[in-house]
């Protein structure tokens, strides 16, 4: 973290998954790149309390995300729940654009590969936006850190659709 950045931003992360399920090569890829890139470099703070570097964990149940953040003396700060109605399309988008990327590169079609990243970019920024929004009367955050927060949320609901999938 640089020296003008030094309790602004979330030191941990991880994800509230319930049963851990198998997931694509591709999606795995996109989840360990989200969380170190989170880790690499973030702006994250919680408008109700200026005492990070923050620990947040990510999780979802129903038709909800659910934010569990604990600041630097590790007290737990209420828990930031959203409604996932807003990142449904996006998500649903989010899977099929994981589908596509993983055949273009198994068939090597490098304009295809170029074509699909741009799409998963415009997506990401979509969500991210929305993320922003909808959090900014509890957080801030820059827009990278929302784009990767927004890739966390896609990979836990791969565990929350297969799961109810499961249960039908």
């Amino acid at each position: 973290m640089s020296a003008l950045n030094i309790q602004n931003y979330i030191h941990k992360i991880e994800l509230d998954e319930k049963t851990v399920i198998r997931r694509s090569a591709v999606v795995e890829a996109e989840r360990a790149s989200a969380i170190r890139d989170i880790l690499h470099k973030n702006t994250f703070r919680m408008l109700n309390n200026d005492r990070g570097p923050y620990y947040v964990r990510i999780g979802a149940s129903g038709n909800q995300l659910h934010f569990q953040v604990r600041d630097c003396l590790r007290n737990e700060l209420p828990v930031i729940t959203l409604p996932l109605s807003p990142f449904r399309r996006l998500i649903k988008d989010y899977f099929l654009i994981c589908e596509s990327f993983a055949l273009a590169h198994s068939g090597h079609d490098r304009m295809r590969l170029q074509t699909i990243d741009m799409a998963r970019r415009g997506l990401h920024n979509e969500g991210a936006e929305i993320l922003r929004e909808r959090l900014s009367d509890v957080a801030e955050m820059d827009f990278d850190t929302a784009r990767c927060l927004f890739t966390l949320i896609c990979v836990l609901q791969i565990g929350v659709s297969h799961r109810a999938v499961a249960h039908e």
